[in-house]
Formats: structure tokens, sequence, C-alpha cells
């Protein structure tokens, strides 16, 4: 082992860490159509491109990856990978598969690697250097596939080998070189057009410059000359199997002209922004030089199975080659590719078992579905009490002209079966239901009277078996009973409302838990302080919207306002001597898409961060006021959003909770917590009962008589000066 002869370097061994083979599940299916619609018999060689990565965390192997478009040169290789080509042989039979010459087989591309190197095809393209094969059979009938690769490598000449140990490039390097070589390869990078995989790095008159390795010959001082490439390996003492194949190339056309030979084996790791290099190796080596008219040299490389042997592997895909499970790990796929390069914390989980609750089918409620079924949200469930119109398909992006027919279909069961035939791994379903309101009076039959306590019941039955409710309704006052009951249960509200050219995203400030005390929501780095204020009594095991110890900066998430604390009259009818264009939603179309993408996005935002519906919003505007308590792995997780599409602007306001909310005050959710019901038929039949329960009703006469007072004053000022 390399670890056990530090004493002597020179009888250190140069090893190799193996590509691991890398199949998505797209890829295998992608197999299947071409061997249906395409191949057929044919088991002649194909060409396939796969890639590798150099910039995996700590642990992951070396691996070459193979996608579903694995089949198509014209894809481009994803950003910050390397292109690998190869051959796959598809054979039509097991033993076909079983008895070819796999000796044979990697001979051919082993002899297409040398003559790419003496020949210099691999100065000109690098790419040739990680070439690859592979042998497959498709069971079709039971998606039993068998599959193994090679990864051709040329043994290194002989008396190739280490002068010192491999050591680290912060070793090797002081922060100032790496950032210059990191800099040095970005410019390549922008002038060649792509990342480059080998390359020439040159400390000519102390200026680092990353080359092609077609410029060797530009280079005056090959002294001041190193080698790079793209490192896929993560282990600290071992580089990655792509260098076998380049230290041939080397030997074969410039080692003659070097005493020794520097190799950087370039790791270019990126996590949450930070870019990081300094795990790369620097190898110092002694490579005689090959003469170009020699035989090909030896080759190994192909892959071990699960049980470490040299042996095919099997995968059986018989349950996700099925359409609807094939969906599911593709919506999986498309997200983990966030977690695995550029979010690492990013908890998919969380959001995938986070039941929504959508009150209202309409524009927004279908909008809001599409968004939630991209973040691979698993529940959805619509309410809505009307049916699908001759106008809507255009603007509602759920429904069909044939879904308004005959009268018009349930909007919520409609869009229930919709969104399952877009992606049938969701669970879904659609309630008729009609919201009772402030307002709009229930009347004292006893019919009237027990279907209300039915749509309440009900109302609360659907709260409790969901985690997040958006309130996307057309009026003001439907969104009050749910507001009231949500604030009651601890339950994420999520808001959106459109005017015309405006629109308005909102999360309702979560009560602190029963019995327990909000968490700490006191940003380290801002300091607390604000006006005294508050509401006398509370909710059952609730606390008042007291404004005491607010920071400036910004609002802890209990004390944030609902959709009514900036209201100072109860919700009523709004539908009452209102025209047509007044009764309907009359808003520019675009505006809905942009508001329901926004509200989805900002209840991932709220379900990353640390505190969840606790988390704090920011006031203040101000970059340098954000700490890490303010921010989700997303981002902001701002109060509200106002959009004004007019100007294509749009404002993150953040409001305290109101002490005389009509909806989340502590009086309020006191009543609803102790008379249920009683206290809702009161507010449903009554219209001044709620402005009168909160206080509302004295402010209004106080109001007018400070305008009296005012009044008077003025008349007597007058007066007298005449």
């Amino acid at each position: 082992m390399a670890s056990q002869e530090k004493t002597d370097s020179s009888q250190q061994p140069l090893q190799f860490a193996p590509f691991s083979s890398a199949l998505d599940v797209g890829f295998w299916h992608k197999l299947t159509q071409k061997k249906l619609n395409e191949y057929k018999l044919d088991d002649g060689p194909k060409d396939i491109y796969g890639y590798y990565y150099n910039g995996d965390p700590d642990g992951l192997p070396c691996r070459l990856s193979l996608e579903f478009n694995a089949f198509d040169q014209s894809e481009t290789t994803p950003p910050h990978c390397f292109s690998s080509r190869g051959t796959l042989v598809n054979f039509n039979t097991l033993d076909a598969f079983k008895t070819c010459d796999k000796k044979a087989l990697l001979d051919v591309t082993a002899e297409q690697l040398w003559d790419d190197i003496r020949q210099g095809s691999a100065i000109q393209d690098p790419s040739l250097l990680s070439r690859f094969r592979l042998l497959t059979f498709a069971d079709l009938k039971k998606y039993h596939y068998c599959y193994w690769f090679a990864f051709p490598a040329l043994l290194a000449p002989e008396g190739t080998k280490l002068i010192q140990p491999p050591e680290k490039l912060d070793k090797a390097m002081d922060q100032d070189k790496i950032t210059a070589l990191q800099a040095a390869y970005d410019l390549a990078s922008q002038s060649l057009g792509q990342e480059p995989a080998f390359f020439l790095i040159s400390t000519e008159d102390d200026k680092t410059v990353v080359l092609p390795l077609t410029a060797w010959d530009q280079v005056t001082d090959k002294s001041k000359v190193m080698f790079g490439y793209a490192d896929p390996c993560t282990l600290e003492q071992y580089p990655g199997w792509p260098l076998r194949n380049f230290l041939c190339l080397i030997s074969c056309h410039w080692a003659s002209q070097l005493d020794q030979v520097t190799v950087v084996c370039f790791r270019n790791r990126t996590r949450e922004g930070i870019r990081n290099s300094s795990h790369s190796l620097i190898l110092r080596l002694q490579v005689p030089s090959t003469s170009p008219e020699i035989s090909c040299p030896k080759c190994v490389g192909w892959e071990k199975n699960q049980r470490n042997k040299l042996g095919a592997r099997k995968v059986d895909l018989s349950s996700s080659m099925d359409p609807t499970r094939l969906a599911e790990t593709s919506v999986d796929l498309n997200l983990k590719l966030m977690r695995w390069r550029l979010l690492p914390s990013l908890d998919l989980d969380k959001i995938s078992q986070t039941r929504c609750l959508l009150l209202g089918s309409g524009t927004l409620g279908c909008n809001v579905a599409r968004c939630l079924l991209g973040w691979g949200v698993r529940t959805i469930t619509f309410v809505d009490n009307s049916t699908v119109s001759f106008s809507n398909p255009v603007r509602q992006s759920l429904f069909e002209f044939e879904d308004s027919l005959g009268g018009g279909k349930p909007k919520a069961q409609t869009a229930a079966e919709k969104i399952e035939k877009i992606f049938p791994g969701v669970k879904t379903r659609g309630v008729s239901l009609s919201i009772p309101m402030p307002g709009h009076a229930v009347g004292t039959s006893d019919e009237a009277i027990q279907q209300t306590r039915e749509s309440v019941q009900k109302l609360e039955e659907l709260i409790d078996e969901h985690d997040v409710v958006f309130l996307l309704m057309d009026t003001r006052e439907s969104r009050w009973l749910p507001t009231v009951i949500c604030s009651s249960k601890r339950k994420i509200v999520m808001n959106a409302a459109l005017g015309f050219d405006t629109y308005l995203v909102l999360r309702h400030g979560m009560k602190p838990a029963r019995d327990q005390p909000p968490p700490d929501q006191t940003p380290s780095s801002s300091a607390s302080s604000g006006a005294a204020g508050g509401a006398e009594g509370g909710a059952a095991g609730g606390a008042s919207c007291s404004t005491s110890s607010i920071s400036l900066s910004h609002i802890p998430g209990d004390k944030l306002g609902c959709y009514f604390c900036n209201d100072v009259v109860a919700p009523g009818d709004s539908t009452r001597d209102r025209t047509l264009d007044q009764q309907c939603t009359v808003s520019r179309p675009g505006l809905s898409m942009v508001a329901a993408a926004l509200v989805v996005e900002l209840m991932v935002s709220i379900l990353q961060h640390s505190q969840g519906a606790y988390a704090a919003a920011e006031t203040s505007a101000k970059d340098s006021h954000l700490t890490v308590d303010l921010t989700s792995p997303l981002g902001l997780v701002p109060h509200q959003i106002r959009g004004f599409l007019a100007r294509y602007h749009c404002v993150l306001p953040a409001s305290l909770c109101f002490d005389k909310c009509t909806a989340c005050c502590d009086i309020v959710l006191a009543s609803y917590e102790r008379e249920g019901f009683d206290f809702l038929l009161k507010v449903f039949n009554k219209p001044r009962f709620v402005e009168d329960l909160t206080g509302l009703s004295q402010l209004h006469l106080e109001s007018e008589l400070i305008e009296i007072l005012d009044f008077s004053d003025d008349e007597t000022m007058s007066t007298s000066s005449q």
C-alpha cells in the first residue's frame, strides 16, 4: 500500500481509482425504445455518449454517467461535466452476451486509443482519451438487463513512478496561486467554449495560464509546464482513471523533453455558491519516453461487479419501467439534481410529504397545482363549489372545452382528475363545498343552519388533514372562515389574490403552539428594539399580538399579520349590487401564473427554513441586515410579495398582526375555540358582530369624534380671525 511506504517514496506504486458506471433509469427506458423501434435484430456497435464530473463531494466514487440522452450526439454535456464517447453492443440473446470474446472487444478499443495517441489525434481532441465500451442484453418481457462496462486504459510505460507522495493543492500552493489557477481555467473555458478535460498549465514569468494541449510548442520554458486534467476522483491519495491514458500521451509526445512530469489532478467543487479546488492533487512523476512506433501497450478496464469480481452486472427494472413509476422516478430525479450540486441541504422529503389543501380551483388553483407538482408534492386536495364554464378553459390551465359542456363539470373533481392524468403518482381528490361567509346570512331555518354546520365541519376536517392551506378564492369574505380555523389549528396559510394588474402573495403569521413559547427568532446580528403594545386577553394557550421587543429590521413569524390584519372593517358581501365586470375576477391573463408560482415558491422556502412558519420576515430591504436566521437555503422568506405588472415591479412589505383583526386576533380565536359553531353563526348573520367584538366599532366612533373635534377647532379659529 502507498501509505505504508513513505520512507522510500521512489518505491511507492502509482495507483488509480477506477471508474464506476452510473446508469440512469431513463437510459434503460431509451434503450428499450431503441431496441423495439430501431435496432430490432441489429447487434452491431452503436455510438453512445456519457460524462463524468470533477466536483463530487467526498465519499462518492469516480463515476461515469449515462442518461436517457446518451444515444444523441447533439445533446450537450451537463454544465461542469466532461464528455466521454463510447460504443454500445446490445446482444440479441443472453447466450451471445455471455460467450462473446471480451478480450478481443477490449483490444479493439485499445488499438483505437493507441492510434489516437501516437498519431496525435488525442492532442487535437482530448476526449478520445476517455473512451468506454458497454455490452448489454435486454429482456424486454421482464425488464431485466445484463450489462458490463469497460473503461479501457493503456498500461503506463515501464519505469513510470512517483518521485514523492501525492500532495494536496493547498499544501503545494498558497491561496493566491490557487485562485490564479481557477481564474486561468475559467478563462480557457471561455476561450474554448467548454471546460477542458485535459490541458497544460504554464507558469512562465510567474503568470498562470491554462492552455490546450495543442499549444505545447508555444511554451518556451518547458520546465514551467504542468499537465492538468479534470479528476473525477474524490480520494485524498489517488488520482482518477482518466490519468492512465493521459500519461501514455505524455510519454509518447513530451516526456523526452522533461526531467520530471508534474500533473495537477484538478478537482473543482462548488457547494452553496462557494468554489473550492484546494483538495486537488499534485503528482510529481518520473515518466519514461515511449516511441510511437511500438505496438499497442496492454490494456485493462473491465468493471468489477457488486461482488468485487470481474463479471457482468444485473438490474431488475420491472417495477420502475412501469410508465407511472417511471414518471415518479423522473420527477424525483429533476429535483435531486438540485440537491446533488446546487443545494445539498434541500429537504425534498419534507416537500413531497407536505399535504396541500387548495381552497379555490379556478385560475389560481389550477396554476398553483401545476407548480406543486413540479416541486414533487404528492398530496393535493381541491375545494370548490362551482362548475367549469365556457370562459374557463383558456384561463384555467387544468380544464378543456369538453369540461364545460352540459352545464359544466364540477371544478374541484375535474381539476383532481386532470392532475392525476398529468402525474399519476399524485394523491388527489376534489371536494365540492360552499364555504360559509360573513355578510352572507344563513337564516334561521333548521335546514339552512344544519347545512351550514355540516359545511363548517367538513372544512374543519379538511384543514385538520392537511399541512398547508392555500386561499385562492375570488372574494375577500370567503377567506375569513379558513383564516380563523387555520389560525386556531396552527396551520400554514398561503394567500394569493389578484387585481387587474396587481397581485398579492402573503403568508399568514403562525400563532405559537399551545403551552409552548414561540421559537427564538432573534437574528444574531439584529438588535431587539421596538414599541410596546398589544391586546388584552388571548386565545386558549396562544399569545397576544404584542409588539414589544420587535426588532426594527425583522418581524418574528408569530407576530406577522394575516390577510385581514390591515383592514379596519369586517368582511361583508362583496358581490351585492355589483356589475358583471365587478363580480368576475378581471385581470391580465399572465398575472395568475406569476402569483401562483410565487406563492408556491414562498411555501417551499418556508418548509426549508429551520423555523418553518415561524421564520422571521425581513423589513429593512437592506442586504446588510440579512442573516442565516432570515433566509432559507432557497433565499428570503418574506411576509408579503406585492406585484405591479404595469411597472414590472414588486415589493416585499411586512406587517405586524393587528390586535383588533377580525380574523386572527386573540378575542376572535378565543370565541371560536370556546363557542364553536354558535360563534360562527353570529358572525354570518350579524354584519357588525365581529367589529363590535374586536373593538373596531369603538375605534370607528373614536375616529369620528376626533374628526368632529378637529372640525370644531378649525371653526373656532376661523371665527376668531375674522
